[in-house]
């Protein structure tokens, strides 16, 4: 059950994939998860493959969340950063399979913003989110 008020006045259209804003409920508590890459505890980037790279993210900030006392459906707002922005666009059918499965159908408020590079430097994903911790 999502906690939050889906904002997305008619006049903006309707989104796809995200909602234009989430108001989240009185007495919740902020967290802000910093951005995650793909990296392994030992701060090493050995997969390639950017939809994997994107799980490996993905995975991290919902740990974080998680081990706050949160769930999937409390990221209230996320950022993408991709290196390779065809890369995401080819792989939007499996990233539509992967987000389901991970993130239960919660679309928060996102961006998603090409860079040129990270500072993990293999990565191609890095994600950073806000989750509203009831």
């Amino acid at each position: 059950m999502n906690p939050f008020t889906t904002v997305n006045p008619p006049v903006l259209g309707s989104p796809r994939g995200f909602s234009h804003g989430l108001l989240a409920p009185a007495g919740s508590r902020l967290l802000f998860v910093a951005g995650q890459t793909a990296a392994d505890a030992d701060g090493s980037v050995s997969e390639g493959a950017f939809v994997a790279q994107f799980e490996a993210a993905l995975t991290r900030v919902l740990t974080v969340v998680a081990t706050a006392g949160g769930r999937p459906e409390h990221v209230a707002r996320m950022t993408i950063f991709v290196t390779d922005l065809d890369a995401y666009l080819k792989s939007r059918p499996a990233l539509g399979e992967l987000w389901k499965r991970l993130m239960d159908g919660n679309y928060p408020a996102m961006s998603l913003v090409e860079v040129k590079r990270l500072v993990d430097a293999e990565a191609t994903v890095e994600i950073e989110a806000t989750a509203v911790i009831p």
